[in-house]
């Protein structure tokens, strides 16, 4: 729930940023790029820049989740870590365009390899389509005899995404994307909470 509401307040920024593009819902700038491409704006090259910093975050930290081995929770949280902070010391130091978001995209693309499965991810914490889906199937389940409470896990991601993306939508307004050290900080203290937790079981090492 933490990083569905990280992912949720760093979207809403970069879709004010932008006016109407994202830096996590790819499915969305996928749309963009298709309709620029058939009107001839300059919307699609925006679109296809998003889309490849964050298929290049998600190469990233796939790369960097299997050279941590049972560590590859804290070492992708790091990185997201790290590149929200660059993010923030960027408009520190006066670059606060829309050049940033693509940093943003690559920081959202990389926080997908937090949760894997087998090598592949498991949670994707950046869209909601995929948890919906599995919400309303897992409340039929709960309507014809199945777990009681199993849609709930799924609520409560959609849930954390809207309230950081609302939280990021109020303080935009006032700090434009300097509202980007709010969000490392929060990343910062997901990645010292799942320090404290300590490494995945051996088991889980390749998986």
């Amino acid at each position: 729930m933490g990083l569905a509401a990280l992912a949720g307040f760093i979207d809403a920024l970069g879709f004010l940023k932008l006016g109407g593009l994202f830096v996590s819902f790819m499915s969305g700038n996928s749309t963009r790029l298709a309709v620029g491409l058939a009107s001839g704006t300059s919307v699609a090259l925006t679109a296809a820049g998003l889309i490849g910093a964050f298929v290049g975050g998600v190469l990233a930290g796939a790369l960097l989740a299997r050279a941590a081995g049972q560590w590859r929770k804290q070492a992708v949280l790091g990185l997201v870590t790290l590149l929200l902070g660059v993010g923030g010391m960027l408009t520190v130091m006066g670059h606060a365009g829309n050049g940033l978001t693509l940093l943003m995209a690559a920081a959202m693309g990389a926080v997908n390899n937090v949760f894997q499965r087998n090598g592949e991810v498991s949670i994707g914490v950046t869209y909601m389509t995929g948890a919906l889906v599995k919400l309303g199937q897992a409340l039929a389940a709960a309507l014809t005899g199945g777990p009681r409470l199993g849609w709930l896990p799924y609520l409560l991601l959609w849930l954390g995404l809207m309230t950081g993306a609302v939280a990021g939508a109020a303080l935009f307004p006032v700090m434009d994307l300097r509202a980007l050290w709010i969000a490392c900080a929060f990343s910062a203290l997901l990645l010292a909470w799942s320090v404290r937790m300590g490494p995945l079981p051996m088991a889980s090492r390749l998986a």
